[in-house]
């Protein structure tokens, strides 16, 4: 994270388009709001556009927008999201999902800085800055022939990646400390402290939900924390993820699958991770598996 930050302030200044790659939840849209924040465009708002909540047909006209008359129901002339970002920032997520018609106009105005109203042959040329994200690899992409490889050059000329949370989990107390101090804000109430306990298993989760997860998880411990200052470990709802089952002993005549069974199930509703009835046992009849 040290790195993506020198990243953040050494091309925050510059117009050079910024692809963002990472997981889900990882904090693309954060990394991208930081960039503008950090810009001498920073002044006028970040036009911020998921490519995956647009109706297929109609993302070119939400991106570049369209004249009166140009197709069936344009009764008025619309601005379009490059219109609307000029001279700011255009952050454009799911960038994995526009489609390949569209991929050609996107080309266009990163070579030339300039782009045309649906229906229309004026040209306009915008001082738009791009920030691209996607949670895909769009090299696959590419290679499957759902993304132009020259489009993809065109946004990768300063990539950042946004780790997953499991892989810096050191930053879990930090994170989460933070979250604590946002929503109680929020929620006008005392500031929450984590019980040691509690920061034990947020740190031995792997949060495949990553940072958004995370925040989910903290907002729902804070509501059900009451009045109390401390916040446990039953105030948050731990997942499969945080689920820790010893490994099975493996005997020289192969593995015995009642006893496997029988030792997981144990565990499980002896950590309570299984809230009904025990099952029945009569699978441990089923001898060993070879």
């Amino acid at each position: 994270m040290r790195r993506t930050a020198d990243v953040i302030r050494l091309v925050a200044p510059r117009r050079s388009t910024v692809l963002i790659t990472g997981e889900t939840g990882t904090g693309k849209e954060v990394v991208a709001r930081a960039i503008h924040t950090a810009s001498p465009r920073a002044h006028s708002p970040m036009i911020t556009v998921n490519i995956a909540s647009l109706a297929e047909n109609l993302v070119e006209t939400e991106l570049f927008g369209h004249v009166k008359g140009a197709f069936t129901g344009a009764l008025n002339q619309r601005i379009g999201h490059f219109e609307q970002a000029n001279r700011s920032t255009l952050f454009l997520d799911e960038i994995g999902d526009l489609p390949l018609d569209v991929q050609t106009k996107l080309l266009r105005f990163l070579q030339e800085r300039e782009v045309q109203r649906v229906g229309s042959s004026e040209t306009i040329r915008l001082d738009v800055r791009l920030i691209a994200a996607t949670n895909v690899n769009l090299m696959e992409r590419v290679a499957q022939g759902s993304f132009r490889e020259d489009l993809y050059y065109r946004l990768n000329v300063v990539p950042v990646t946004t780790p997953p949370l499991r892989d810096r989990l050191e930053d879990v107390p930090l994170l989460a400390c933070h979250f604590i101090r946002k929503i109680c804000r929020q929620e006008q109430i005392p500031v929450r402290r984590l019980a040691p306990e509690t920061l034990t298993r947020l740190r031995s989760c792997s949060w495949p939900g990553n940072v958004r997860e995370l925040e989910n998880a903290v907002e729902r411990a804070v509501a059900m924390s009451g009045e109390r200052e401390l916040l446990l470990p039953s105030d948050f709802a731990f997942t499969s993820q945080s689920r820790h089952v010893d490994a099975a002993p493996v005997l020289d005549g192969g593995l015995d699958f009642g006893q496997t069974v029988g030792r997981i199930e144990r565990q499980l509703l002896e950590g309570g991770y299984v809230g009904g009835t025990r099952r029945g046992r009569g699978h441990k009849e089923a001898g060993r598996v070879p």
